[in-house]
């Protein structure tokens, strides 16, 4: 309980910082954050196994390091690089709808990959929890061609993260947020899902490392043990229940235009879910690369 209210009194100091930071999206900023947690966790073999994949990673789209690769999946979607966009760009989100969320019908009813077939040539009509278990059994299966490897590991960096973003895992009829347009004291104008993705995660700081640091600093053992539990699915209804609750559950009544004014007690709540967020996604991913690539612990 001690150090839960430390993590928690953290995640509000985080909060209280100037809104002026230059703009990143979740896509960059918050995925660094989520990858240099999860690198403070790994086992010293995956530690290592991490670095030589990433090593021998030919693709130059993105560095060879945890926190620029965690962004490659992004990249490598906007390059349309053989269809890289129709391909891929159903597998960052899972859209659970509010009214009546159904996680079977969100995954395109689980496509199995048919024989022979790698993850990263997998059905474009698929979800981020399918993607993510695909890419962490390829990349726990030594026999999986390195090259396939390499690309396993930056899907799972990049994903683990979009899975922890709650407009990723959830719909109003809203392209998860997109259709909302809001504002907010101090903030310019946006989509609600920009807001998730991107300004809220601004306000925790003015750059990955500092976030990541202060993050990291106040995460409790107990803390830790209890998020690196569960599957996938398990996590992206934790996610949904985030929107249902407050993404989308404590937004103001819209004005006659149907645009939102969020209130400075909505952003504060916003600020918060995203550091308990960024902070349990980096968990989680330091579990499974440790269960993948090293000595099999938890996290």
């Amino acid at each position: 309980m001690r150090n839960s209210f430390k993590l928690c009194a953290a995640i509000s100091l985080l909060c209280n910082v100037a809104w002026s930071s230059p703009v990143w999206a979740w896509g960059d900023e918050g995925h660094e954050v989520i990858a240099l947690i999860a690198q403070s966790r790994l086992d010293p073999v995956a530690r290592r196994n991490v670095a030589a994949l990433l090593a021998a990673d030919a693709d130059t789209l993105t560095a060879p390091n945890i926190a620029e690769a965690a962004t490659w999946a992004d990249k490598f979607r906007d390059s349309d690089r053989n269809g890289a966009r129709q391909n891929t760009r159903l597998w960052h989100f899972v859209d659970l709808e509010l009214s009546a969320p159904d996680l079977d019908r969100a995954c395109f009813g689980h496509p199995a990959l048919p024989a022979g077939t790698l993850a990263s040539n997998g059905p474009a009509q698929d979800c981020v929890v399918d993607k993510i278990d695909e890419f962490a059994a390829e990349l726990a299966n030594p026999s999986t061609d390195q090259s396939e490897r390499v690309v396993a590991l930056k899907f799972l960096l990049h994903l683990v993260g979009d899975l922890h973003q709650p407009l990723h895992a959830s719909d109003d009829h809203d392209r998860g947020g997109n259709d909302k347009r809001v504002s907010a004291a101090g903030m310019h104008a946006e989509t609600l899902h920009h807001y998730w993705d991107s300004d809220f995660v601004e306000q925790l700081g003015p750059n990955p490392q500092q976030i990541a640091a202060k993050l990291i600093a106040h995460l409790s053992v107990t803390d830790a043990r209890t998020w690196a539990q569960g599957s996938a699915a398990d996590w992206a209804m934790e996610s949904f229940n985030v929107a249902k609750d407050d993404a989308y559950g404590r937004l103001p009544a819209p004005d006659e235009g149907g645009k939102f004014r969020l209130t400075d007690t909505y952003v504060a709540m916003a600020d918060r879910d995203v550091a308990l967020q960024l902070s349990k996604a980096g968990v989680r991913l330091a579990a499974m690369l440790n269960r993948t690539l090293g000595r099999g612990d938890k996290g």
